[in-house]
């Protein structure tokens, strides 16, 4: 098969920039390694950035999220016993959107049919070849070798996927902090607790009371790397979600049955070499944040934003400055997006090398934060995404 761009990965950095890309006449395909069933299962985060919504906007994909998006105008940060609203709306004039990654993914698959945008779904031994001359992926599908001839490669297969590893480990920096605890978290068809996210630091750790819908609610605390979900039975759960956010929530937490748990480990990773040759790399490929800030898909739909920006000029005009200038571009806004997702993750949770005069920094800091407009707005404006 040829096509001018191949795209290696079916998440929301794929799908977007496929969508993207077949609005402006590109021909493109997807190469998925897992099933259809599998990619539209997973949960993920659930606040976008308007970044994100205009581009659904954009797209027409929006369907979903205007029937179903929470618009929220603040959150919450706490200390275990107060909670501090960020109005975010007042401090910047902007909103986020609560509308679960799974439900965004779900919308651009099944918009993709009707837009000319293929997918191939259980695509197995994918392999990158010849990225600084004639680039091709390879795949087998039911036993039978593929490949596909492309004039550029994007790579979206997140951070264990082999577009990150076809890129030459000695061409430019990376960076990585591995957080020495995880998030255990729940999802159930309960209503939630509070009509807005509450981000809370207590003397046990961290904890975040957040929702999908006015009927599905997603709750984490912080766990030690050790721990394993057996030792969670869902009760135990409840039982910790129950004290921590009594003192804090509007109305009681209300239990139900889990329809999905899990830990998952914290990890700060940037590569600065989001381009080799002909194969570029976009979302978690290229980058992974805590998710204390709520920016892994967004950094995603803003690296694909500057990608397809950069391939439609290249396709309309000849010009590869945009292509040239991508990584920079990028780079730009996904530094700023770790230092905020990092900073956020050391004020709100407990670290096990921290001790007495660690927690007093951290109580002072939300205590100034309390009453300082320009520290809120400053919090505020990358909660909201900066601009492009």
């Amino acid at each position: 098969m040829k096509t001018q761009v191949a795209i290696v990965g079916a998440g929301p950095a794929g799908l977007l920039l496929g969508h993207l890309l077949r609005a402006a006449g590109i021909d493109c395909i997807i190469v998925e390694r897992q099933t259809q069933a599998y990619v539209e299962s997973r949960i993920r985060a659930g606040v976008l950035e308007t970044v994100t919504t205009d581009l659904l906007h954009r797209l027409g994909i929006d369907k979903g999220l205007n029937a179903s998006g929470l618009l929220e105008e603040g959150f919450n940060l706490a200390d275990g016993a107060h909670t501090i609203r960020i109005d975010i709306t007042a401090l910047t004039g902007k909103h986020v959107t609560v509308y679960g990654q799974t439900e965004v993914t779900r919308d651009l698959i099944a918009a993709a049919p009707a837009r000319g945008l293929e997918i191939v779904w259980e695509a197995g031994a994918v392999t990158l070849d010849d990225l600084t001359g004639s680039p091709s992926v390879g795949y087998t599908r039911d036993g039978v070798a593929h490949r596909i001839e492309a004039d550029f490669i994007a790579g979206c297969d997140g951070f264990h996927g082999p577009s990150r590893k076809a890129v030459p480990f000695d061409q430019g920096r990376h960076y990585e902090r591995e957080y020495p605890f995880g998030w255990l978290g729940i999802l159930a068809d309960v209503p939630p607790c509070h009509p807005e996210l509450i981000y809370s630091n207590s003397d046990d750790g961290f904890a975040l009371a957040s929702m999908r819908s006015p009927t599905r609610s997603r709750y984490y605390i912080q766990v030690p790397l050790s721990e394993r979900l057996e030792d969670w039975p869902e009760d135990r759960l409840w039982d910790e979600l129950e004290r921590r956010f009594a003192p804090l929530a509007s109305r009681p937490v209300v239990r139900g049955p889990a329809i999905e748990m899990s830990i998952a480990p914290l990890r700060s990773f940037v590569s600065e070499s989001m381009r080799h040759g002909r194969l570029f790399l976009a979302g978690d490929a290229a980058h992974i944040v805590p998710p204390t800030g709520a920016k892994g898909l967004n950094l995603a739909a803003s690296d694909v934003a500057y990608l397809s920006d950069a391939l439609i000029a290249f396709y309309s005009a000849g010009d590869e400055t945009g292509l040239n200038a991508y990584p920079a571009r990028a780079l730009a806004r996904i530094w700023k997006a770790e230092r905020f997702s990092w900073s956020l993750t050391k004020l709100m949770h407990r670290f096990p090398e921290d001790g007495p005069f660690e927690r007093r920094m951290q109580m002072a800091e939300l205590d100034y934060l309390a009453g300082s407009r320009a520290m809120q707005t400053a919090i505020a404006e990358n909660y909201v995404g900066l601009p492009l």
